[in-house]
């Protein structure tokens, strides 16, 4: 509830003001009692996340699996429950097809709560069971949703660019017509912990972090169908923003408002996806 009286915490450095300040005496902030919804926003971003996202993606793949039932793939291993290229298209899939063909430019943000198949979204949700929290305790809740977010953008960014621009070659080096899934963000998680051992007395986090990386760097090599470079933009990605928001430093309330905003542009477009493609499938 918005609070209209009393003191909170500034966003931008951390002090107390009061909530109906105008600005922050401390750093100069305007109005750094957030119209009294700071703490609001600040409990927003201690939910658990990764049940969410768990949650989440689990609806988000029935749903795919029930709008066309018929195009659900059910043979092989890797391929068991997959759902049909309609509705992976529709609910914000991304890749070189939906961003240049399409213009479905905000599928970067869409693709990460998609996954396809029964294995691809059980194997990445344990992932995220583990890594999330870690992240949340070295980073903050807040942070690790801006790295969860970013680093999801940046791989299916750099997998659709190599798709577009690089179709010719091998298959596990051209980027990718169609691609979904967590992995580009789990990526970044790692990432994000590799950056950590650079800050840290402690070098254990990273040098594992950078392990497993590297193992599941080599799986994509020699697995088909692994979307190599959005595992790779997302590694990149996670690292360069725990870089920008220096993990030694304390959490703030900006971080929460920027966390908050990456949740919203996400629910965006996965409903912006779904409207624009009901119109393209003609259904």
């Amino acid at each position: 509830m918005r609070k209209r009286t009393g003191s909170v915490v500034c966003p931008s450095c951390g002090m107390l003001v009061g909530v109906n300040d105008a600005e922050c005496l401390n750093c100069g902030r305007k109005k750094p009692g957030l119209w009294g919804f700071a703490p609001m926003l600040r409990n927003l971003t201690d939910l658990p996340f990764p049940q969410i996202v768990i949650f989440a993606c689990a609806l988000l793949y029935l749903a795919m699996l029930l709008y066309s039932p018929g195009d659900v793939q059910m043979g092989g291993l890797f391929s068991l429950f997959s759902p049909g290229s309609a509705s992976l298209f529709l609910f914000g899939a991304s890749g070189s097809l939906p961003v240049f063909a399409y213009d479905r430019w905000w599928t970067p943000l869409s693709a990460t709560w998609l996954h396809a198949g029964a294995l691809h979204i059980l194997f990445n949700m344990m992932w995220i069971r583990d890594l999330a929290p870690a992240i949340a305790q070295l980073y903050g809740s807040s942070r690790m949703i801006i790295i969860f977010t970013v680093s999801g953008v940046s791989g299916f960014v750099l997998s659709s660019l190599m798709g577009f621009l690089f179709p010719f070659l091998p298959r596990f080096l051209s980027g990718a017509q169609l691609t979904v899934g967590a992995s580009a963000s789990i990526f970044g998680l790692l990432g994000a912990m590799i950056y950590y051992q650079r800050r840290a007395p402690s070098r254990l986090i990273g040098t594992q972090a950078a392990g497993f990386a590297v193992v599941m760097l080599v799986f994509g090599l020699m697995m088909p169908g692994i979307d190599n470079w959005a595992h790779l933009g997302g590694l990149g990605g996670g690292f360069l923003a725990a870089m920008w928001m220096n993990p030694l430093t304390q959490e703030r309330g900006n971080h929460a408002l920027v966390a908050i905003l990456c949740l919203v542009a996400s629910a965006a477009a996965i409903i912006a996806s779904v409207i624009t493609g009901l119109e393209v499938l003609g259904r």
